[in-house]
């Protein structure tokens, strides 16, 4: 997978994108990440890529021409390589990222984010584009840092980037559900120890004890999962006796 960048600050990049596991899947040439600086492809004098909106307003909006060249001189230097692929627009209206989205993702060959700054965009910018994604409902200096958690969170379902592809697949939310407890040794620190089950050898009760105890976290932190949850008779089985156990007068 090629993953391409436009930024103002390529420098945010360096750090994170070459250490841990992004570090290594790049490595191992599994990811191939660019970061492009589109102030370098602006052509005015004095390298602004920001103009004032048309219709007054308040702050500058970033303008489309070195966006469009900086996207195309990556067109230029992929073309045989890679396909197109998709272009995502890091924006505050865009579609909420989250794990199924970064699993779509992880599915191309060929990745461009675009990241912002200033006021905004120049709408046609979005000619360039297939996605619009955001972290959530806020807004942040520039979208560096959302792009970067994207990313981060897309390269982790490439093949091979994990060492245990099933690593993901357990993750919080990949199922809908947020991860059950882990320990791991000593069974007892300081006084506080290590369910018994999971000291057992019993994989089936383990299996069990795993599946209730991700469906108890996440009746008690984040019940608005549930509603759309998609649970097997177990799984509606557990779920009622951890809510007969979290309230034992609610009715039967």
């Amino acid at each position: 997978m090629r993953i391409d960048v436009l930024s103002l600050f390529p420098d945010m990049f360096q750090a994170t994108m070459g250490e841990s596991i992004i570090g290594k899947a790049q490595e191992s040439n599994l990811v191939d990440i660019h970061v492009t600086d589109f102030r370098k492809y602006t052509t005015d004098k004095h390298n602004h890529v920001d103009d004032a909106p048309f219709g007054g307003g308040a702050g500058m909006l970033l303008q489309a021409q070195p966006i469009f060249d900086a996207y195309q001189a990556i067109q230029d230097e992929t073309a045989g390589q890679y396909p197109r692929g998709r272009v995502i627009l890091v924006d505050p209206a865009g579609r909420r990222f989250d794990q199924d989205y970064a699993q779509e993702l992880a599915q191309e060959e060929h990745l461009t984010f675009i990241c912002g700054h200033y006021e905004g965009y120049d709408e046609r910018i979005r000619q360039l584009v297939t996605d619009e994604a955001s972290l959530g409902d806020y807004v942040v200096t520039g979208g560096e840092l959302p792009a970067m958690v994207m990313i981060d969170a897309t390269v982790r379902f490439v093949p091979g980037v994990l060492g245990n592809q099933a690593s993901p697949m357990g993750d919080s939310f990949s199922n809908g559900l947020l991860e059950y407890p882990q320990y791991t040794r000593p069974a007892d620190f300081r006084g506080m120890k290590v369910p018994e089950v999971l000291l057992s050898g019993n994989h089936q009760k383990i299996r069990e004890w795993r599946m209730k105890e991700s469906l108890r976290r996440t009746y008690e932190r984040r019940p608005d999962l549930l509603k759309n949850a998609k649970l097997s008779v177990e799984q509606q089985r557990l779920l009622q006796d951890i809510k007969i156990d979290e309230d034992p007068d609610a009715p039967k």
